[in-house]
């Protein structure tokens, strides 16, 4: 890999924050406009197109796998080659996937388009990550709050609005309708939102971004045609087993690799874990909501729960649920400033599980139906608000649209999951109504108590994230980084931001793979830190410039600390650790150095972990093993006597062991004389 840039952020031009949050945020309406584009089209599909209903569902499947493998690789190259540009790219392919589902009525062309459209699912976490980075700090969480609702916003508004285009001007209209709105949002972007200059520098994981892909394609499609397939088919066992292989290998691959597209050592940190797992739960939750809702309203009456509307005004009835989320958007980022981001998702999955719960009992009337559908809207809505500020407040800045993007992935197989089991549910649990088999009203009962489920455990999992970092009484507001508390990302005064790059060497100038350089302010307040890869390249982002304190650590190596002083023009820093943990000593005979002498260390279950000689001085120095009790052999040159002794090992310290060969003769003998009494 090149040796990393000493550029740093030009000047920022002024930026309109308002003009650019709406282009954000209405481009993230787009991604949830793609997914529910052609729902109320589908039952007509079949014949506009000339194809068999079963066909017609791979109008959605194509752009849920698209758009899952799409997501995690279009996010990663953000964070490599400019957010802005990917997100006009993202937008491009979503035009050209409309243009070319408009043409004509042909089932390849018009499956090939809403392929193409699902590109458009990166644009909310890349969206994100342009957020905070030239966002004041102040506004991110609102901004992120009011971005992340729009999945729900959109799905919510596309429902009625395809509908009555359909009716008025017919199914191509839509797609032409969406290659407008795109070709207006590119504009806006690239008049409004400026491009950032926060990068992470390398060379793009092809090979992981295809396993990841093959992988994520086997797993979804298994999950969305299991139902049809049958979950105990050989297709569908296949695929399952497919993904499982792969993932086998590519997890890792990943490990080894140096940029790697997803990088599972910060994903795997317990924060991001932990809400990582919350996304793919409240997902689930949140989908059952739209799928079960608009279902049991166009139910015939004659069902004794149905309501018996058309698509279109089912449609209408999901707005007050999809205006709720705008509204919650803004007091979702109040509850994070005041109580932090793990208490608002804990709320915001609360919530959920309330409404699904009065979603069970609330059936008689279509205001109850609404009530329900809206309270769980609301937990929805606060609980997206906050992962995305959990995600960024625990990854490093120059990772942030990558790690959103994986959480947004999660979230689409959480999607995906509740579509399999809702099928699965209303087609298992029926009446018969008039010589029609219908879902039943317990089946939609259970995919409630099964959503409300979900979101208690999702609780569950964001209980368990740890507790915020908190600041010292008294911390000033005068040095370079400000307070971060829990519910506020890190970095602020974005127009003075400084990329710092350099590398972790040895002291014989040797890159140092996999160190961890965290930086504080010399108020002790977290700023940014960074994994290098395995050049032992590492990149951090300051707020501004000043001092800061610079603390670097690396498996085997003694930890170290410096406060140094970064201007805008010093943006390469190289960080050299030049103690190695060992595990070390001084072998004697009474008293006398002893020269020469066998030191091997073993496991106690026989294997041979290394074996040097002192020097003259009786010295010994082996690098220090994983933590963990240890044989040490001695064997003097001279008299060959072989002692041994057992020692525990901390492996995040230098450890050290003196032997005395005679003394400790001795002591092996009181050893026999009186058993379990150790050295």
């Amino acid at each position: 890999m090149a040796a990393p840039a000493t550029t740093t952020a030009p000047p920022a031009r002024a930026v309109n924050t308002s003009a650019m949050v709406a282009a954000l945020c209405l481009s993230g309406t787009v991604v949830a406009l793609q997914q529910t584009l052609v729902v109320p089209l589908l039952p007509d599909f079949p014949e506009i197109l000339g194809t068999t209903t079963g066909n017609a569902s791979w109008l959605v499947t194509s752009t849920l796998l698209v758009g899952a493998v799409a997501t995690p690789i279009v996010s990663r190259l953000a964070d490599m080659i400019g957010k802005r540009r990917m997100m006009v790219v993202c937008m491009l392919v979503m035009v050209a996937g409309s243009v070319i589902a408009a043409l004509r009525p042909n089932f390849a062309l018009v499956v090939t388009g809403r392929a193409l459209q699902g590109f458009a699912a990166a644009l909310i976490p890349v969206g994100i990550s342009i957020l905070r980075d030239e966002l004041p700090r102040e506004k991110v969480p609102s901004a992120v709050a009011l971005m992340s609702a729009t999945l729900g916003i959109g799905g919510g508004i596309g429902l009625p609005a395809s509908g009555l285009i359909y009716e008025h001007l017919g199914w191509q209209a839509i797609f032409w309708g969406s290659a407008a709105i795109g070709v207006a949002l590119i504009v806006a972007v690239l008049v409004i939102v400026p491009e950032s200059a926060i990068r992470t520098r390398g060379r793009f994981d092809y090979l992981g971004a295809v396993l990841l892909s093959v992988a994520l394609t086997s797993l979804l499609l298994a999950i969305s045609k299991g139902g049809t397939w049958g979950w105990t088919s050989e297709r569908t066992l296949g695929l399952f087993l497919v993904a499982l292989v792969i993932l086998v290998v590519w997890v890792p691959f990943e490990l080894r690799v140096n940029q790697p597209i997803v990088d599972i050592r910060t994903s795997t940190r317990r924060p991001v874990l932990l809400t990582n797992i919350a996304s793919l739960l409240v997902g689930f939750a949140m989908f059952g909501n739209l799928l079960a809702t608009t279902q049991q309203l166009q139910l015939p009456v004659s069902t004794g729960y149905g309501f018996g509307t058309t698509v279109v005004v089912a449609g209408l009835y999901m707005l007050p649920s999809s205006l709720a989320m705008v509204v919650f958007a803004p007091v979702s980022a109040g509850i994070i400033r005041r109580s932090g981001a793990k208490i608002t998702l804990i709320i915001g999955c609360l919530l959920l599980a309330v409404g699904y719960v009065a979603r069970v009992f609330l059936t008689a009337a279509v205001w109850q139906v609404i009530l329900g559908a809206t309270i769980v809207s609301v937990g929805t809505a606060i609980g997206y608000a906050a992962m995305p500020t959990l995600i960024m407040r625990a990854v490093p800045i120059t990772e942030t649209a990558s790690a959103n993007g994986l959480n947004t992935l999660l979230r689409a197989v959480g999607t995906s999951t509740s579509s399999a089991a809702v099928a699965a549910a209303l087609s298992s649990v029926t009446i018969d109504v008039d010589g029609a088999t219908l879902p039943s009203l317990e089946a939609f009962q259970d995919i409630f108590w099964i959503a409300a489920v979900a979101s208690l455990v999702a609780a569950a999992v964001a209980f368990a994230l740890p507790p915020p970092q908190r600041l010292a009484a008294g911390a000033g507001i005068s040095e370079p980084a400000k307070a971060v508390p829990d519910g506020e990302v890190k970095g602020e005064g974005r127009e003075h931001e400084i990329v710092v790059r350099g590398v972790v060497l040895h002291d014989d100038r040797r890159p140092i793979r996999h160190a961890v350089v965290s930086v504080l302010s010399t108020e002790g307040e977290s700023v940014d830190w960074s994994r290098a890869d395995n050049d032992g390249s590492y990149s951090v982002v300051l707020p501004g410039p000043g001092r800061y304190i610079v603390v670097s650590s690396a498996e085997g190596w003694a930890p170290r600390s410096e406060i140094l002083e970064f201007t805008g023009a010093a943006t390469k820093q190289h960080i050299r650790l030049t103690e190695p943990l060992s595990l070390c000593g001084t072998i004697t005979t009474g008293g006398r150095p002893l020269g020469q002498a066998l030191v091997s260390v073993t496991r106690p279950t026989g294997e041979s972990v290394a074996t040097v000689r002192t020097d003259l001085a009786g010295h010994y120095r082996i690098p220090v093993p994983p933590t963990g009790r240890y044989i040490l052999t001695v064997v003097d040159p001279h008299t060959q006597w072989v002692r041994s002794r057992q020692v525990p090992i901390i492996a995040a310290q230098s450890n050290t062991v003196d032997i005395d060969v005679e003394s400790d003769d001795l002591s092996a003998a009181a050893r026999h004389v009186l058993p379990g009494v150790g050295l």
